[in-house]
């Protein structure tokens, strides 16, 4: 007899007691056997709102409601967070009401090196309370004017990496030279996916990241070199329980945000898998999940 467990059976197994708490009544300790024991996770599992960006903002909230989660980052899709004042504000009135926090906004793009144009989406964060802005291939030319931005509101910049098609950001290590010496405000979201498929390990980006890491979007492929090959997490090859040790080890404080950009008409049942793998390595981890 054997004591080891299939990746694919652990994944289904732990996708079951996250389904668990979506009925009513079911405790809360059923998520995912992590809630009734261990150490509070330093990890914060959150979600990208471009997960469901065929969906509504009511549609939102109710799948975050399904999926126990609080942390939000949300981008200008659909109705998610508008750009326009009056309509942002309806939303984050939305949000407010069903207890959801939004901890970073995007992503959002900085097409023109203009304080016109950067300020407008500072206070499209200000305004939503939000402290990080995940950032979409700037110019390098472009930085010093948002650096500006960055001392003035006490915002963060995180600068997207998008894999080998990115001719400026394809890596994180590409943001943290253009990055080198400027304001530590100014650093980066780790997208795990495109990271791998620069060709970069994406446990030592994040120790080169460092105090720089401000975000980190998940998601899962089973082949490093092929951008249409993504699954749910648990189901491709990305060392998840290493990313989340190194994360530990550097004491990230920030969120770690599933992207699942497949499936989009019907995403659930691979975000549901992928939030029951993350708390089910968590929890042999020793931690009990906060998100």
């Amino acid at each position: 007899m054997t004591n080891t467990i299939s990746r694919r059976n652990f994944v289904r197994s732990g996708a079951l007691a996250a389904a668990a708490c979506t009925i009513p009544g079911v405790a809360r300790a059923q998520t995912g056997l992590t809630q009734a024991g261990g150490m509070p996770s330093p990890i914060r599992l959150g979600m990208a709102s471009y997960t469901f960006r065929n969906f509504t903002r009511a549609q939102l909230i109710g799948f975050m409601k399904q999926l126990n989660l609080t942390g939000l980052n949300a981008k200008d899709a659909k109705d998610h967070l508008p750009m326009a004042a009056d309509e942002e504000a309806k939303a984050l009135a939305d949000y407010a009401a069903a207890g959801i926090e939004l901890h970073a906004a995007g992503t959002v793009y900085f097409p023109k090196d203009e304080d016109e144009d950067i300020r407008s989406k500072f206070e499209y964060a200000k305004r939503a309370g939000i402290n990080v802005i995940v950032a979409g291939d700037p110019a390098p030319a472009t930085l010093p004017r948002m650096e500006k931005f960055v001392r003035e509101y006490d915002i963060r910049i995180a600068i997207h990496n998008h894999g080998p098609e990115d001719k400026i950001f394809p890596s994180p290590l590409d943001v943290l030279r253009a990055v080198n010496g400027m304001d530590p405000r100014l650093g980066c979201c780790i997208d795990v996916g495109h990271c791998v498929r620069a060709g970069t390990d994406v446990v030592q980006a994040i120790h080169a990241a460092g105090p720089r890491l401000f975000n980190m979007h998940m998601k899962d492929l089973a082949s490093f070199t092929d951008k249409d090959s993504q699954v749910a997490v648990g189901e491709g090859k990305m060392p998840i329980r290493g990313i989340f040790e190194a994360l530990v080890k550097i004491k990230y404080p920030g969120w770690v945000d599933l992207e699942y950009e497949i499936h989009d008409d019907d995403p659930m049942p691979g975000v549901t898998e992928s939030f029951a793998y993350m708390r089910g390595v968590l929890a042999g981890m020793g931690y009990a999940t906060r998100g």
